[in-house]
C-alpha cells in the first residue's frame, strides 16, 4: 500500500485530494493544525492517520513525520499543499504582520515540510520518494493586490527547482502542480469580495479536478516526474491577460 503526508488536509484542495488518496487505497497522513477536522475525516477509514501540527513548527513538523514513518514505515509521496492568502492590497497597505505571516506559512512550512520528506525518503529502504509542491497560477502571473501570496508561490517555484535537482542522487522527484480557480474557501472568498463590488468574479473550477490532477502525478513510477503542471479554470484570464 502506497503512503503519503497531505498538509493543509482539512480544507480546500488538501481535504479533496486526501479524500481521493483515501477513496484509491492509500496510507493517508493527514497533517492539519485541526485535530478535531482530521479525526472527522479519518472516522472509519483505517487508512488514515490524523497529524495535529502547524506547519510553520519545526519541532511539529519532524513529530509527524516520525509518527507517521513509525505508522506505516515509509513515506512515498508528500503533498506540500499548506497555504494562506492573507487580507489583500498594494504593498503600502499590506499589514507587516500579513507579509510574514505569508512568507511562515506558504514558504517557511513547505520548506520545512520538504525537508523532513527529503530526510526521510534518502534514508529509508528503498530509497526514493515523491514531493509535489502546491504553487499556484500566481507562481506565474499575479493576481492584483497580492504582492505576499505572489512572492511566496514564486518561491515555491524555485524551492521545486532546487529541490527536483538535489533529489536526483536519491531517487526523490519533486514536481509542482499551480492550480487556478479551484472552487476552495479561498477562491469563495474572492469570488463573493468581487459580487459585493459589483464585479464579475473570475470562473471556477471543481476542487476535486485539481485532486485528481494530483492523484496523477503521485501514481507515477519515479522514472518518470510531472516537472510542472497547470491546472485551471478553462476560461480564467489567465492566457492573454497582463
Amino acid at each position: 500500500m502506497r503512503t503519503i503526508i497531505v498538509t493543509g488536509a482539512s480544507s480546500g484542495i488538501g481535504r479533496a485530494a486526501a479524500e481521493l488518496f483515501l477513496s484509491q487505497g492509500w496510507k493517508v497522513g493527514l497533517l492539519a493544525r485541526r485535530l478535531d477536522v482530521l479525526e472527522e475525516m479519518a472516522e472509519g477509514k483505517e487508512n488514515a492517520l490524523p497529524l495535529a501540527a502547524d506547519v510553520t513548527d519545526p519541532d511539529a513538523v519532524v513529530a509527524a513525520f516520525r509518527d507517521f514513518t513509525d505508522w506505516t514505515g515509509r513515506l512515498d509521496v508528500l503533498f506540500n499543499n499548506a497555504g494562506i492568502f492573507a487580507p489583500g492590497g498594494t504593498i503600502d497597505e499590506i499589514a507587516l504582520e500579513d507579509w510574514y505571516q505569508s512568507v511562515n506559512v506558504n514558504l517557511n512550512g513547505m520548506f520545512l515540510c520538504a525537508r523532513a520528506a527529503f530526510r526521510g525518503m534518502r534514508h529509508q529502504d528503498p530509497q526514493g520518494g515523491r514531493i509535489i509542491n502546491n504553487g499556484s497560477i500566481a507562481a506565474h502571473v499575479p493576481r492584483p493586490n497580492s504582492v505576499h501570496y505572489t512572492a511566496t508561490k514564486h518561491a515555491i517555484t524555485g524551492l521545486t527547482r532546487s529541490l527536483s535537482l538535489d533529489g536526483r542522487a536519491f531517487n526523490i522527484a519533486c514536481g509542482q502542480i499551480d492550480i487556478g480557480n479551484a472552487r476552495t474557501p479561498m477562491v469563495q472568498g474572492l469570488v463573493d469580495a468581487a459580487l459585493a463590488e459589483g464585479r464579475e468574479p473570475d470562473p471556477t473550477m471543481a476542487v476535486e479536478d485539481a485532486a485528481r490532477s494530483v492523484l496523477h502525478m503521485a501514481s507515477l513510477p519515479l522514472e518518470a516526474n510531472v516537472q510542472f503542471m497547470t491546472v485551471m479554470a478553462t476560461t480564467m484570464p489567465y492566457i492573454g491577460r497582463g
